[in-house]
């Protein structure tokens, strides 16, 4: 197995224990941002545990210590709104609303790496755009839990750009560490907001029984093994593509909550088309992509 098709199997393996994460969030009895305070706090404790251990030096400057910090808050802020999407809709709603990372990624890498807006990345995001439209039409109900999982994608497309940088110049595992601990800080701060916006939720901060075990895979499983795999890969896979491939989180997402909700998570039919729309363009860029670099290959030897 060649580099490439391993770093592209470590992806997809990454993308399938993130499908699995709304529905963690579901199964927790607790609100939205207490999952993301207790997710943080036990992945800064695992990680830092594991860095001792491993003998990785903690030091990276003052500077990048903000840096790192100030992505960590927007990843947490993203998992809050993500949880909540999942608790005002569904999961495979909120799942497909994190499918549109590709548009947002095709808007916001151009913009923070000086590159120009390639015009496949952006027709290929359009066609998410209309997914959606098809998703909201039928599905007008979860229009709140759509619009938040749409805001926490967007989101997601950002961190995951800075994170393509950051890659370079520090351990995966260290990034991920003050990552962690900047999104736990974000949780701390942001608990107030939650509580003055949602005072209406009965709003519970203190797991039960289940809760601390679903906790635990959160935290182990789905934070600190495949977050720090996804800014690992980021090294030698773009943002987009990272973010292309995420797409197929609501594919594997759709298929768990089905097998351990079951009729809950049954939507119309409108549902899996503007899904399968969705989809398509996870499918289309690999080729697209292809036809591109072979096309700009030929145009330099021209030249």
């Amino acid at each position: 197995m060649t580099s490439e098709a391993k770093n592209y199997l470590q992806l997809h393996f990454v993308v399938l224990i993130w499908g699995l994460t709304a529905i963690l969030g579901l199964l927790i009895n607790i609100s939205a941002v207490a999952v993301v305070f207790y997710r943080t706090l036990f992945a800064t404790i695992i990680l830092f545990v594991l860095l001792y251990y491993w003998k990785l030096s903690f030091k990276i400057g003052f500077k990048e210590f903000l840096k790192i910090t100030g992505v960590g808050l927007i990843i947490g802020l993203h998992w809050i709104l993500f949880f909540a999407a999942a608790r005002v809709s569904t999961a495979s709603v909120c799942l497909v609303g994190i499918a549109t990372c590709s548009f947002w990624t095709s808007l916001i890498e151009p913009m923070m790496s000086s590159r120009k807006v390639k015009v496949y990345e952006l027709a290929l995001g359009i066609l998410v755009v209309i997914g959606l439209y098809i998703i909201f039409s039928v599905e007008f109900q979860y229009l709140e839990g759509l619009i938040m999982a749409i805001m926490a994608a967007m989101l997601a497309s950002v961190f995951t750009v800075l994170n393509g940088k950051l890659t370079h110049r520090h351990n995966h595992y260290v990034i991920t560490f003050y990552e962690m601990m900047g999104a736990f800080i974000g949780s701390v701060l942001l608990i107030p907001v939650y509580l003055y916006y949602f005072d209406t939720e009965v709003i519970s901060f203190l797991p039960h029984a289940w809760d601390w075990f679903y906790l635990v895979i959160l935290a182990g499983i789905c934070t600190v093994l495949a977050f720090s795999m996804s800014v690992k890969i980021q090294k030698v896979l773009s943002a987009f593509v990272v973010n292309l491939t995420v797409n197929l989180e609501p594919i594997y997402g759709i298929i768990l909550a089905f097998l351990i909700f079951g009729e809950e998570e049954k939507m119309s039919l409108g549902f899996y088309i503007g899904t399968g729309i969705i989809l398509l363009s996870v499918l289309c860029y690999p080729m697209v992509n292809k036809i591109m670099k072979r096309r700009a290959l030929q145009s330099d030897v021209i030249r």
